[in-house]
């Protein structure tokens, strides 16, 4: 707990009128994330998208008393609150983590690079945990924002802390070095990653570097030769420095001698074997990995160990015992009906918090359940710890707990005070697997939150619904992600209308639209009733307007409040009958105007009858005027584009006009939104520009591809010269060849176009041509080139390696249809980094 005025002190702000006191022990940045509202301090924080300032209200409604702005506010509209004005809310919270990090004096560790932070980070976690009170950034917070946030967790029983650190532009490594201020350093790999904001890699290398000018050791791999001359520059620098300092580099090397010099890499069976030199002395690590980028992180993993002087003994132990990293959090398809967030990939408070708040968005089921294990790497007394985690239940409103471990049994007296939680404990995973079939699982969201050592993989298999060994996996990071991209590139005050329909272009249902409901979309676009009542019942309150309405269903769509489009004569009428004889006037409705596609919509010398027929009908309002460009993407047909242009404004423009009221009006679609700015009016409608699918040809670098589709390999044959594969004898062995089945087909929606080496997936990254016909549920590839494919391994059938749209070329068709054709009985994992 610090005092308010210390951190005014801290960043030399003002106070506004109003009171001028309280302690604060947390931050809050979102006012849709707070949870302990009387010690926290909101900060107004701006960006290009979205201005602090506006949520004000909101976080005051919610409890918090004291803020952080870089504008004037009245108090008087927020009695009982503290104001600190400062000129930059970001620069202001940045300064107050300096000056409070100043205040220990415990190790602390920095590492960054293009790739492995994330997993050196969390390695170090498990490798040290039992040795240190241990603290490690939360998930990815790496950024200007989250350095300051994970910072601010330092607690004085901490023993040691790790912090990782991205930058994507020149300058921003220099305030994150004096907010972490590291005695080691690790840079993990530098790579093209993150690379758009820099001239070349010796700018980035050196940048990257600043992190480690005032630290003690430097571990990095000097067989990246533009890495070691920018070691060498920043050891000379700080040599000449005007301070007295002295960073000493360890390095590592497979090639050359140095500090840990490898010596071998041997494959066994499960394990990888690591044999290296140090100071003359040959050791080993085991690691239960064999691909490249984990052996390289285990390595700066290993130097760091050998810097702390951990027993060689303890080193193997723990290298042998270490975790894949679940780097996102994943939502899943749960038995009877429940849905499964699966977050084991970290067991500190912070990231207990962060699933927790995840849990709350999950409105499609009423009841809400956690399963958490005993919490590991906290640093903090577990009385302190568990009366804190009971009290975060009770606020999310968790109707039902599971706590699992010997320290959770040991304090549930905390948890059963809250007699509005229905709480059971178990010692161990093995106790609650025996006796999970006492448990009734049913239409509830389940949040699995477990330190790696108590296997909740187990658990997560019970409760997961079996569909399919082919799975899309949605990354809903990334559609939040494109959904700003988009935001970036539309006029101040222009809506976004998001369309969710055909299943969201087959990504799913509400977990997309409650995701972008979280992110502050204005409209949802369905294409039939039923999608926007399921919806509804998902607990989906965004207006939602539904482009292909049956008049069967108005009585539903006006039940569920869900806005239909009207495109002609008859759907109007029908509609107001059915409105009249449920005695409901001004429903929102959309009219469609027909510029020139020629599908739905009003055409233009039906523009007076229908301005006549609005006139007298009370039961509707125009909620908007919309049409659908036809050639938005081809530049070869933007005269016609602009014609439909013209013909819309006109069309509109009497409708307007006529009503006495302004509707919003929209025409653009993701294409449209890049290449026709000039077309925004008030509102666009997003589409598949979400999933990371550019049609426009202009976002290929800021877009990130949200879904990856994959399968595995069934099984593996060897093929002589001269055999056929696959129906029709279609596909030919020319030469001895090595084959894998693989788990999808057309019925999946793979296209049967793609047979005979039309398209390929890839297995460990590499190319396997499809060989003969693509089958209704297997398809066979070529792995001939592919020594290390084995059964069970898994197969990409596309995303971010292998877009959706090489998959349409090579088909002939268009990305949608790829999207849209993933079969239902395909499994949907839902992936976020929240």
């Amino acid at each position: 707990m610090v005092a308010l005025e210390q951190l005014r002190n801290w960043c030399n702000g003002t106070w506004l009128p109003g009171e001028k006191d309280g302690n604060v022990s947390s931050f809050v940045i979102d006012s849709r994330k707070i949870r302990q509202p009387e010690h926290a301090l909101f900060i107004a924080l701006t960006s290009d998208r979205r201005d602090g300032h506006q949520f004000i209200s909101d976080a005051w409604g919610k409890g918090i008393r004291m803020f952080l702005v870089a504008q004037d506010v009245s108090a008087s509209d927020f009695p009982g609150s503290s104001f600190i004005r400062v000129t930059d809310t970001l620069e202001a919270l940045q300064q107050i983590v300096i000056c409070y990090r100043r205040q220990f004096d415990i190790p602390v560790i920095g590492i960054t690079g293009s790739n492995g932070k994330t997993i050196v980070k969390e390695w170090l976690g498990q490798l040290l945990a039992g040795k240190y009170r241990l603290l490690c950034s939360p998930r990815s917070y790496n950024s200007q924002i989250g350095v300051p946030l994970s910072v601010w967790q330092l607690r004085p029983e901490h023993q040691l802390a790790v912090f990782e650190a991205g930058i994507s532009r020149p300058g921003e490594m220099d305030r994150l070095e004096k907010i972490i201020q590291p005695d080691i350093g690790i840079v993990t790999n530098i790579g093209e990653a993150h690379s758009e904001g820099f001239t070349d890699v010796m700018q980035k290398i050196r940048e990257k570097l600043l992190l480690f000018r005032n630290a003690r050791q430097l571990i990095y791999c000097s067989d990246n030769p533009d890495l070691h001359n920018g070691v060498q520059l920043l050891l000379q620098e700080v040599k000449t420095g005007m301070q007295p300092h002295i960073l000493i580099p360890f390095t590592w090397s497979r090639m050359q001698d140095a500090d840990l010099r490898i010596t071998a890499v041997v494959q066994q069976q499960q394990y990888t074997l690591i044999e290296g030199v140090c100071q003359g002395e040959t050791n080993f690590i085991r690691i239960p990995f064999s691909d490249a980028a984990s052996i390289e992180n285990a390595v700066h993993c290993w130097c760091v160990m050998l810097l702390l002087r951990i027993p060689h003994d303890e080193i193997i132990a723990a290298m042998e015992h270490l975790h894949p990293v679940a780097m996102r959090l994943e939502l899943r398809h749960g038995i009877n009906g429940c849905t499964i967030i699966n977050d084991t990939y970290n067991s500190d408070l912070t990231s207990l918090n962060i699933a927790l708040d995840y849990l709350q968005h999950q409105r499609q089921h009423k009841k809400h359940t956690v399963v958490l294990s005993d919490m590991l790497q906290t640093g903090r007394s577990d009385e302190d710890l568990y009366r804190e985690v009971a009290d975060a239940l009770m606020r999310r409103g968790v109707q039902r707990f599971i706590g699992v471990g010997e320290a959770l049994y040991a304090h549930r007296a905390f948890f059963l005070v809250h007699t509005e939680i229905d709480c059971s404990f178990f010692r161990s995973t093995q106790e609650l697997l025996q006796q999970i079939h006492l448990l009734q699982f049913e239409q509830e969201a389940i949040l699995l939150k477990g330190a790696r050592l108590f296997g909740f993989e187990k658990i997560s298999a019970i409760l997961e619904e079996e569909i399919h060994q082919t799975v899309l996996s949605v990354n809903l990071s990334a559609v939040t992600h494109n959904l700003n991209v988009f935001r970036k590139h539309t006029a101040a005050g222009v809506k976004i209308m998001a369309m969710v329909k055909a299943f969201s272009y087959g990504s799913g249902s509400y977990e997309i639209a409650g995701i972008l409901q979280y992110a502050g979309v204005d409209y949802l676009g369905v294409a039939y009733t039923d999608e926007g009542v399921e919806l509804r019942k998902a607990g989906v309150t965004l207006p939602i307007m539904v482009m292909s309405p049956d008049a069967g269903s108005f009585d539903r769509m006006i039940a569920w409040k869900l806005e239909p489009e009207i495109f002609n004569f008859r759907s109007l009428e029908a509609f107001t009958r059915v409105a009249s004889s449920l005695q409901v006037k001004q429903f929102p409705v959309h009219i469609k105007i027909d510029t020139g596609m020629h599908r739905l919509g009003f055409l233009p010398e039906e523009v007076d009858t229908l301005i006549a027929q609005l006139q007298q009908n009370d039961h509707v309002r125009v909620a908007s005027i919309f049409s659908h460009l036809a050639a938005s993407e081809d530049k070869t047909l933007d005269i016609f584009t602009n014609q439909q242009a013209d013909v819309f404004r006109q069309m509109s423009d009497r409708l307007i006009v006529a009503l006495g009221y302004t509707p919003l009006r929209h025409l653009c679609n993701s294409a449209a939104i890049m290449r026709h700015p000039g077309l925004h009016f008030d509102m666009v409608r997003l589409g598949l520009g979400l999933y990371g699918i550019d049609s426009s040809g202009l976002l290929r670098e800021e877009l990130q591809e949200a879904g990856t589709l994959y399968t595995s390999i069934a099984q593996i044959k060897n093929i002589p010269a001269g055999d056929t594969i696959g129906y029709n004898r279609r596909g030919a062995a020319v030469t001895d060849m090595r084959i894998a089945v693989i788990c999808i087909g057309y019925a999946d929606g793979y296209p049967r176009a793609l047979g005979n080496g039309n398209g390929h997936v890839l297995v460990h990254g590499k190319k396997a041509a499809i060989a003969g016909v693509v089958c209704m549920d297997m398809c066979m590839v070529d792995v001939t080139d592919i020594p290390e494919a084995q059964e069970g391994d898994e197969v990409i059938v596309f995303g971010p390696e292998l877009p959706p749209g090489q998959l349409a070329q090579w088909a002939g068709t268009i990305p949608y249809e790829i999207m849209t054709g993933i079969s239902q009985r395909v499994k949907r994992v839902y992936v976020s980094e929240v």
